[in-house]
This record gives structure tokens, C-alpha cells and sequence, in this order.
């Protein structure tokens, strides 16, 4: 079966990843992410840019745009570059985690995502019928205390920056959440896709709400097959069957070296990584039999056919037109 990896940040223009990816009937989503106002995200642009004009069959991506600088023309100039880059292949547009947990208003207050501010570029996107990937806010772990029975402890014991627990200056999840909500009320025409199981990877019946409340609404399951296998697997098995139109795969998996510049050694090791992941996802996905998932075990979702060609492939190709 093909299959699309609908979230993923993956240099991989060696031609050993060429070759893995087609025996594999894999074809790559890349996602730029934009950490700054002054346009150093643009080198991942370029480099995605330049990979889906080299490998048609195994890349796309999609595109970002600079944070607010609060200028008068900050809009128009980021609605200029989305569409030089819609124009150079991009098949969508990403909006991060940094827009209502880090980005701030001259004033100090935390700009959300359903800020007027966006209004004009999400009426773009709109016009211009392509697809917002939104990665906002965090698993509801970044706001508990770090134990060791959570997917996400390795995260947050490294990167204690984006732990919030302890931090009532920052959103809740709960506000941040709510501000998301809003923004897809707004603009009921634009097609959304939420990173992540959209930032409630908890519990499957709360992402349910939103697709019930939100037609132009869709997930992936980037970096959070782990979260669902905590849960029951006979309820996660009749939340895809459910809504099995609205789910798509994904990974997350990060590679930023250059294949090309790696060793022999290190690039083949990079593969095996990617491919251990993608088996055990797999299995996850497919099998009725107990799975190891990062530690936890659990039974397989065991996924009928024609639900997994929807989550695998047919999904992204929907949510994302030109894939």
C-alpha cells in the first residue's frame, strides 16, 4: 500500500533515502516551521523547495511565514511570500506552537491565534483554497508535574522551556485551546488540519467534539502514536472507524543533517531510526496482536483495509489538494 508521511522535517536527498522511501511506498510531507520575524526558516523552504523539484514522487511540503513584527504591512508582506511560495510548490501553510505560548504584543500580552492580526492571511489561504497545518499548543502534559509514565517526560525533561507546570504567566491549555476553537469558527471555509491530534492527544473523545463542531477540520497523528496507545484500544478503533475521513498519518520525524553529508555509517543508521519507526507505527495501526510503543504496550487498532488507505494515503490527498 502507498503511503504518505503527512508530518515530517527530513533532509534526506541522498540517494540511499530515494531508494528506502520508494521500497518502502513512502512520499514525504515536509513542514517548515518559523521560530523568528527575520526569515531564517526560509533555508528550510529552499532546501524542501528544491527537493520536490528533484523528487517529485517521494516529497511536497509546506510553507510558513515570519512571526508578527507588528508593522503596519506585516500581513500583506507575509500574504506576498505564501504565495511566491504556493507559486515554487508548496502545498499548504504552517502556523506554530510559538503563536499563543511565546510571541508577545509590544504591550507583553500573548498573541493567540485567533488574533485579528491573522485575519487577512487566513482569509488568503482561504481564497486561494489551501490547506493551514496548525501546531498549536501542547500535550496537556506540558501544564502537569513530569512523571515518568507519560510519552512526553523525555520532552519536557529536556526542553524545560516548554514546560509549563509551575508557570502561571503563561496561557493554560485550556485558554489556548479555546482561542484555537474560536479562530476555526471564524473562518469556517478554510481547511485546517491539526498537528498532533491537535494538542489533545489525551483523549480521543475530545478531538471527536471538534470534528463534530468543525467540518473543515482535520488531525494528523504526528509524534503522538504513543498517547493513543495509553488509551483504550477498542475505543481508539471506533474513533477511526467513526471519523475516517479526518485522520491522517504522520511522524514527526526530525532529520536536519544533510544525508548527503553524512557517513556511510551514520546515514544507513539514520534509516534504520526511521524505519524501526515506521514499523512499529505500523504495527500499531494493523495488527491485533500486542504492540511495544515507545515502552507501553497495548493490542493493535487492527484497521480494516479501507480505513487504513484513508489514514495512510487517500486522507492527506484530500486534506492537502496537489499531493
Amino acid at each position: 500500500m502507498n503511503k504518505i508521511d503527512a508530518h515530517l522535517h527530513y533532509h534526506g536527498e541522498h540517494a540511499d533515502n530515494i531508494d528506502f522511501l520508494k521500497r518502502m511506498n513512502m512520499k514525504l510531507l515536509n513542514i517548515c516551521v518559523s521560530q523568528d520575524t527575520a526569515g531564517a526558516w526560509r533555508k528550510q523552504a529552499d532546501f524542501y523547495t528544491d527537493l520536490q523539484m528533484r523528487f517529485p514522487e517521494q516529497f511536497a511540503w509546506i510553507t510558513s511565514f515570519d512571526l508578527p513584527d507588528f508593522s503596519s504591512d506585516y500581513a500583506d508582506r507575509v500574504i506576498e511570500g505564501l504565495q511566491k511560495d504556493f507559486n515554487a510548490g508548496a502545498t499548504g501553510c504552517k502556523v506554530w506552537k510559538n503563536v499563543g505560548m511565546e510571541v508577545k504584543t509590544p504591550s507583553g500580552e500573548f498573541v493567540m491565534v485567533d488574533d485579528p492580526l491573522f485575519d487577512p492571511i487566513w482569509e488568503f489561504l482561504t481564497r486561494e483554497d489551501r490547506t493551514l497545518l496548525m501546531h498549536i499548543g501542547e500535550p496537556l502534559a506540558c501544564w502537569r508535574p513530569l512523571v515518568d509514565d507519560n510519552p512526553h517526560y523525555g520532552y519536557y525533561s529536556k526542553s524545560p522551556q516548554w514546560h509549563m507546570y509551575n508557570k502561571p504567566e503563561y496561557p493554560s491549555h485550556e485558554t489556548i485551546m479555546a482561542a484555537r476553537d474560536h479562530m476555526i469558527e471564524k473562518h469556517p471555509k478554510l481547511r485546517i488540519v491539526g498537528a498532533h491530534l491537535a494538542s489533545l492527544e489525551f483523549d480521543v473523545a475530545e478531538i471527536a467534539k471538534r470534528f463534530d463542531r468543525f467540518p473543515n477540520f482535520a488531525v494528523d497523528s504526528s509524534a503522538r502514536v504513543a498517547d493513543l496507545a495509553y488509551q483504550d484500544s477498542d475505543t481508539v478503533r471506533e474513533f477511526f472507524s467513526a471519523y475516517s475521513d479526518r485522520l491522517m498519518f504522520g511522524t514527526d520525524i526530525v532529520q536536519r543533517d544533510l544525508s548527503s553529508e553524512l557517513s556511510e555509517a551514520e546515514r544507513q543508521k539514520q534509516l534504520k531510526v526511521y524505519e524501526d519507526r515506521l514499523l512499529m507505527e505500523f504495527a500499531y495501526y494493523e495488527s491485533g496482536e500486542v504492540v511495544n510503543v515507545r515502552g507501553k504496550e497495548n493490542r493493535g487498532l487492527n484497521l480494516p483495509d479501507d480505513i487504513l488507505e484513508k489514514f495512510y494515503l487517500t486522507n492527506a490527498q484530500t486534506w492537502y489538494p496537489g499531493l
